[in-house]
Formats: structure tokens, sequence, C-alpha cells
């Protein structure tokens, strides 16, 4: 597909992270840039404000009368239902449609791309990535799954640039139209059991994804991953990353001073003391260090690297300090799998071991839910009090037996009780908090600005 002869460009669902992130590229591109999306957000008021129309009611056929099949390129995110009338509509008149995954497949074919995967992790470990890489000389570009605080956008444009940083979703299989020279992967933990049906399922795909690298390519893994259950049918280089002792890149020595975090990687050559990194928390070193390895075997300076770290802000709602007091803490993070929120949990109680911790949780998706029952009542219980709203549905019907009630009950913990997005805010703000941490992947986001409000 050549986009070169496309003028138009319509988003359905243009308010995702992923789908805005490809609308400003297009934008960028003089393309005209139109969507539809199911709610506005201030993200789509963003993109109005650059210039990109945004509506809010499915058009069903009047949307043919906008567009003319011959110059107009359709695409459309998979959690649009397959009934959608506008959906319908263009395809049942033979208009251009894929998926956002091909788009984003097609843009990074003509860059050297850089892909980071994992069931946890890939937003993260792509924003350094994309931040390492954009203070070297090459610069690059970026398509990110969430909005970098150093960038303040979800997408690094550099035209000159010959490279790219990509995430690369497992959902829906979508990294299958990657190609990348260079590849990341986090972690493989059951999850999107509702698309692969079981554990095996989804490491087959982690597999045909790696062979989709392009010759010759690297492949950087952590190292808790067992390489035994992959079949290589490519000559890759294979490095990996962690904190076992066999890691060609082990995180070591992780300590907080003076409010900054530091630790030690020991290389496969070298050994790299006192590392600053912008995020607290093992899973966000262990991230940086994948990273760290990557840019080293790229050549890129270790100054370079050292100062990217250290002045790395993060992601908004990935361990995002909202409020950051003496007397209250507010933090605010997207973790929705029991091993998100293990180690999120694990992290907090290390940077505030004498405080109380309160978490507000919406779960996602009943069939996550179902899936991970025992692991997340188990990650919860980590928490000294729970606020547990319900379960935010997303593309899925509710599943008998499946609620927040029933999670509710599992959870070993004194002081738990239901809430709902429209009585948190009250329900909290007379109480005696300490930190507060507002976890989920559904619309829990709503309630960030007026908890934080109540301690600004």
């Amino acid at each position: 597909m050549n986009f070169n002869q496309i003028n138009n460009v319509y988003f359905i669902g243009i308010g995702g992270i992923g789908m805005s992130a490809l609308a400003r590229y297009f934008h960028s591109q003089g393309k005209k840039v139109e969507g539809y999306d199911k709610t506005s957000t201030e993200l789509t008021r963003q993109l109005e404000s650059e210039g990109i129309k945004v509506h809010y009611e499915d058009k069903g056929l009047e949307v043919l009368d906008w567009y003319s099949h011959i110059d107009t390129l359709i695409i459309y995110t998979p959690a649009i239902p397959a009934e959608f009338g506008e959906l319908k509509a263009f395809q049942e008149h033979h208009f251009n449609v894929i998926k956002r995954a091909k788009a984003l497949g097609i843009i990074s074919d003509e860059f050297e791309t850089f892909a980071v995967a994992g069931t946890h992790g890939k937003t993260t470990t792509s924003t350094i990535l994309a931040h390492v890489l954009n203070l070297t000389e090459e610069k690059c570009n970026a398509f990110i799954g969430g909005i970098s605080t150093n960038y303040h956008s979800n997408i690094i444009l550099n035209p000159e640039s010959h490279r790219i940083v990509v995430e690369a979703d497992e959902f829906d299989r979508s990294f299958l139209n990657l190609s990348p020279n260079y590849a990341i992967i986090t972690s493989i933990d059951s999850d999107h059991l509702d698309i692969y049906g079981d554990g095996s399922h989804l490491i087959k795909s982690f597999n045909d994804f790696i062979n989709l690298m392009k010759y010759p390519g690297t492949l950087i893994i952590n190292s808790s991953i067992d390489l035994d259950q992959f079949e290589f049918e490519n000559d890759l280089r294979i490095i990996t990353y962690g904190v076992e002792n066999r890691s060609d890149y082990r995180l070591h020595a992780l300590k907080y001073e003076n409010g900054r975090f530091y630790f030690d990687i020991l290389g496969m050559a070298d050994i790299y003391r006192n590392v600053e990194f912008g995020l607290p928390g093992q899973h966000n070193a262990e991230n940086a260090t994948a990273v760290f390895g990557l840019c080293i075997q790229l050549g890129v300076p270790e100054e370079i690297i050292r100062k990217a770290f250290a002045g790395f802000k993060g992601v908004k709602r990935r361990f995002d300090f909202r409020v950051r007091k003496e007397d209250i803490v507010v933090i605010d993070d997207y973790a929705h799998h029991p091993t998100e929120i293990d180690a999120f949990l694990r992290s907090v109680k290390k940077l505030y071991p004498n405080k109380k911790i309160t978490v507000i949780f919406q779960p996602h998706l009943f069939s996550r839910t179902r899936d991970f029952m025992d692991g997340f009542a188990d990650a919860l219980g980590l928490a000294d009090e729970l606020f547990l709203l319900p379960i935010y549905p997303a593309r899925e019907l509710p599943i008998e037996g499946v609620t927040s009630e029933v999670l509710l009950e599992m959870v070993n913990l004194d002081d738990k009780e239901m809430s709902s997005l429209s009585t948190i805010v009250d329900t909290i703000k007379d109480r005696d908090n300490e930190v507060i941490c507002i976890l989920g992947a559904g619309d829990i986001d709503t309630i960030v600005e007026p908890i934080s409000q109540l301690y600004s």
C-alpha cells in the first residue's frame, strides 16, 4: 500500500492512545485527518486543537458522503465492534479499510525499527528507549502507547531520522504486522486469554513475532523467560537482561537516596556503577536495564544513556506521582494485571514502609477478572486499605458469577469495601489517608484529577 496516494485518513476510534498517535503522524504528513470516538476526552480535545476534526456519534451511511474511496484510507481499532455503522458502511462500499496495527506496520517498514513487546512494561520501556535514542545524533521517531511526560505526547517525530521506536502489542496479535530490526521482550505472562485461549497460544504468537525480525536482528529478552520454548527460524543475536546471575546485563544493588533511584548494571564487558534513573521500582529498573543493554550494543555513548536515564520523567499513568508531599502521596498507575499490581505495590511499600497504603482499583474486563481472580486477590492483599470499583467491561458483556463483589470477598484484608466512580472522591476525602494508589485501565482515570485536587 502506497500512503503517498492517500489524501484523506479517517479513524474509527481516534481517541485511543495508539490511534491518536497515528492520527498525529498522518496529520504531520499533510493528510486530511478526521475521525470518530465514543466520548470527548482530554486526548480528543487535544487532537481537535491541533486541527483534527473529531465527532462523537455513529454517522452510519452518512459518512460516505464525505469521502471518495479512491484516495481515502480508513483505520479502525479492534476495540470497535464489527456491527458499528460507520465501519460497516466503509467496508460494504469497498473503501480501503485496515486495522491500526497494519498501518503501523506499513509505516515502520520504511525505518530501522525498534520494537518493544511483552505483556507488561511495553509502554515504559519503549518510552525510555525513545528518550535515549532521541538524544543521539541520529535521533528517532516513536509511536508510544502512553503520554510521555518528557514530550507531553504519544508521538515523537524527526523527519530526517531513519529510526523508529514502536510498541509491539500482543493484543489481537497486532505485533505480527511488524518486522523489527531490534526487539525487546520484557515479559510473557498469561493475558488476553479471551483472544488466545491459553498460555501456549500466547507463547506461539511471541515466537511468530520473533521470527518476523529482519536479518541480522538483535533480540533483548528478559532472562526470566525460558528460551527453550521458542523455535528460532532466523539467525538472531540474543542478549538477556534481568536480575538473574546468568543475565548478560544484570540489574544489581538497586537503592533509593535523597529522592532519587540508583542501581548498578553488570554488563557483558563492563560494570556500570550508580546509574541514576527517574522512576522508582525494580520492574522499572529492569525495563531501564533492557534499554541500557540495547543502547550499549548499538554504540550509544554511555554518557548519553546516563543523561537520558537521569532526566527521564516517566509516562502518564505509569507510577505517576500526582501529589508528593510529606504527609500525603497520590500515585496513578495503569496496572490492570495481577503481576503488574503486585510489582507496583511492592515498590510502593519499599518507598513508604511506615505509611498506610490505600488502593482504589477498577478491574478491567470480565474475562481477565475471571481468569486471574486468585492472582488479583493476592496482589490486592498487599494494600492496607482497599476500595474496589465495578468491573470496567470495555468490549465485553458481563459473565455470570464474575463481579467485583466476588473478588472483594476473596481479598484477605479487614479494611476493604466496594465503591464507585461517582462516590469514591467523597468517600476518601475525610479519611486519614497517607499514600493513595489509583489503579486500573478503564475509565478510572476520570477520578485522578479530582482526588489529586483534594490535596493540592
